[in-house]
């Protein structure tokens, strides 16, 4: 082979390499970019004597125990907020979203935790359905001045009713979509263990203790809660 094809040959080469070089960065670029719009923006910390209110049903309410050691009870006595307890036993997605304006011009609360949809699943209701009920119950929140922290609800399957409890993918969705905090595996863990468990859709005393102590964590780190 001649010199010059020698040297045709090299710089035919560097020019793949490089071009499959650029390929890569720019896919990394992309993969960054897309990351970055996942994550909801730093909240700011909500004052030791806000008001919060709790939506949800009946593991808002607290069955399965005492009033004082429903989660927003507990959640009131680890932060310092007046957590009111909107939580309906029984409750769908639709019930809590026509709920809610009351609720808010009410109490005006600077953070809104919702937690709802495990009654839609149970009554085999439209995932789209309930998937707009929630999206519009936070889109709500946030009009109306207040943060918003999602909580993920555990999706009906077949492994749920032996106890292998998943988050449904949409709260992971709304949350992504609305840029708000998402507490995940909080009622996925606790459901999962029996001695946590009233029954097989309630948490105990302990259960809802356990899901509190994880949602300060979460309250934490999202910076809703001071550390």
């Amino acid at each position: 082979m001649t010199d010059s094809r020698i040297a045709s040959r090299s710089t035919s080469l560097a020019l793949v390499r490089r071009r499959a070089l650029v390929t890569s960065l720019a896919a990394v670029a992309l993969a960054l970019l897309a990351g970055c719009g996942r994550k909801a923006p730093r909240a700011q910390a909500v004052p030791p004597d806000a008001t919060v209110l709790a939506l949800g049903d009946s593991l808002t309410s607290g069955v399965g125990a005492s009033a004082d050691t429903a989660y927003p009870a507990v959640l009131a006595r680890l932060t310092g907020w007046k957590v009111v307890n909107g939580g309906i036993s029984g409750d769908t997605s639709a019930q809590a979203l026509a709920r809610l304006p009351g609720l808010l011009q009410k109490h005006t609360p600077a953070l809104v935790i919702v937690s709802i949809g495990g009654n839609d699943f149970l009554r085999r209701q439209s995932a789209a359905t309930t998937r707009s009920n929630i999206r519009q119950i936070c889109a709500d929140a946030q009009s109306s001045g207040a943060q918003v922290l999602l909580v993920a609800v555990p999706e009906l399957t077949m492994l749920a009713a032996v106890g292998q409890l998943s988050d449904h993918a949409m709260y992971e969705e709304i949350a992504s979509e609305l840029k708000v905090a998402l507490h995940s595996k909080g009622w996925s863990g606790v459901l999962a263990q029996e001695r946590l468990r009233a029954d097989q859709i309630h948490a105990n005393a302990a259960g809802y203790e356990e899901f509190t102590q994880g949602l300060v964590q979460t309250l934490k780190q999202t910076g809703l809660l001071a550390r």
